[in-house]
């Protein structure tokens, strides 16, 4: 069993609390638009880090990331790009990836909305952690903890960091 804290969109600030909350995690992954190299750093300090560069994200970030993830954990395919949309309203151009790829997992971020959601049509769960950063027009500040063991998303938990302006 593979166990993930799952965040996006920290905008250049990484709470503290991370570093309790995603304790047990063996492996932290970030959406996008992380905002500064040394959340980045701060993350690999901490726990094994698969990230993805987001629109804010500068020359830095982009030399050392890439836009998007394709990789196995366990038994399931993922697929992870920070702006992607969602079941319905997929951007076009994800949307033929996800048609080719046939991932069981797909990420995004982007949108600062936290989304758990099954597309039945395509027979994959797409989650968007929110926002876990002070930026942004989000309310709560979120993220997420989950389990893959084999071909099974399990042990699916909403954090809420409380809101965005202290």
């Amino acid at each position: 069993m593979t166990r993930i804290g799952l965040l996006s969109d920290t905008h250049s600030y990484l709470d503290p609390r991370f570093k309790e909350l995603f304790k047990d995690v063996d492996e932290i992954w970030h959406a996008g638009d992380l905002g500064d190299i040394k959340v980045l750093e701060e993350m690999r300090g901490f726990k094994p880090t698969r990230a993805v560069f987001g629109n804010i994200d500068g020359t830095i970030i982009r030399q050392e990331l890439n836009e998007k993830l394709e990789f196995l954990c366990e038994e399931v395919n993922v697929f992870m790009i920070h702006i992607g949309g969602y079941p319905d309203r997929y951007d076009a151009r994800v949307k033929k990836e996800i048609l080719k790829k046939k991932p069981n997992l797909f990420i995004s971020g982007h949108s600062h909305i936290l989304k758990v959601m099954f597309d039945k049509k395509l027979n994959l769960l797409h989650l968007n952690p929110g926002a876990s950063g002070l930026s942004g027009f989000h309310a709560v500040r979120t993220a997420l903890r989950f389990s893959i063991d084999g071909d099974q998303i399990k042990d699916m938990e909403v954090i809420e960091l409380g809101p965005r302006k202290a």
